[in-house]
């Protein structure tokens, strides 16, 4: 463990390129107030050290790594905007892209090969694509009705992403159109996270506040093909392992993180109760099987 007094974390996000290096989107003040940090960690024998870390003036909510360049990241914060940072650089960020009107949320960089292009969400409804060698958006997707807290890339189709929100829906949007593609009216209550399968380019996950992960093919939209219930709070991060086409992780404002099974008919694995506080962010490593 390693402790960043004064920080509260958002996200964490595993390195594609380094093994054991993280990167964490962190805030002041439980976000509500304050400024933000960048921290990059890593692991190594003596334990998690800090490698760099980037401070902007507002609560840092969301951080993606690129997917062509090991030292860069981007970042979202609370006043609206992105910010790209160079590990190689100890200044402040490279870029800033001020845009959304209210708090961004969320950003994630494609997967898909031949494309480089990145989705935010933000607390004024709207998704922005970003091309990072382009100074101003590509594009705005309107169409949710409320906050959007996550906005995830579809690993298997090239410029197909899902987006979670407050207004209680997962959509489904392809940034060749600029409607969306797929309303999924999936909790009855605000959806704070989602994720995509590794191994089903047809299943994604959802996270509520109402405690409740569901799993949905995007073929049959009626009913969700799995419901894990255990969380007492609401679930604020979800991801897939990158290992087991079955095995997904949460986290939660219950303290917890979980590991389930969805194939299983006792589908949890395990509860881990390491934090003593709200666990936001959650990431499961590409390179070593079994390490969160």
């Amino acid at each position: 463990a390693l402790r960043l007094p004064g920080l509260h974390g958002y996200a964490v996000e595993f390195s594609p390129y380094c093994p054991g290096r993280v990167a964490c989107a962190a805030a002041q003040y439980y976000g509500m107030a304050g400024c933000g940090t960048l921290a990059v960690l890593e692991q190594n024998e003596a334990g998690i050290v800090l490698l760099r870390s980037f401070d902007w003036n507002d609560g840092l909510f969301d951080v993606t790594w690129s997917e062509n360049n090991e030292n860069m990241l981007i970042t979202c914060s609370g006043d609206g905007s992105l910010q790209i940072w160079d590990m190689a650089k100890t200044k402040g960020p490279l870029q800033v892209y001020k845009e959304h009107t209210l708090e961004a949320y969320s950003v994630d960089w494609s997967q898909t090969r031949g494309e480089q292009l990145v989705v935010s969400g933000s607390w004024d409804h709207t998704a922005k694509l970003w091309d990072p060698a382009v100074g101003k958006s590509l594009c705005t997707f309107k169409g949710h009705e409320a906050v959007i807290y996550s906005t995830i890339w579809s690993p298997h189709i090239p410029g197909c992403f899902a987006s979670a929100s407050g207004d209680q829906t997962l959509r489904i949007w392809d940034v060749k159109t600029p409607g969306v593609k797929l309303v999924i009216p999936a909790h009855q209550a605000e959806v704070l996270s989602c994720d995509w399968c590794k191994y089903d380019e047809n299943l994604l996950v959802t996270g509520a506040v109402d405690c409740s992960l569901k799993g949905w093919d995007l073929r049959n939209i009626r009913q969700p093909v799995f419901v894990l219930l255990g969380h007492t709070y609401a679930i604020r991060r979800v991801k897939f392992s990158p290992f087991h086409a079955t095995i997904l992780a949460s986290c939660s404002y219950d303290f917890t993180v979980r590991f389930w099974d969805f194939s299983k008919p006792n589908p949890l694995l395990e509860t881990v109760e390491h934090h003593t506080e709200f666990t936001c962010g959650l990431d499961l490593s590409l390179h070593n099987r079994g390490q969160v």
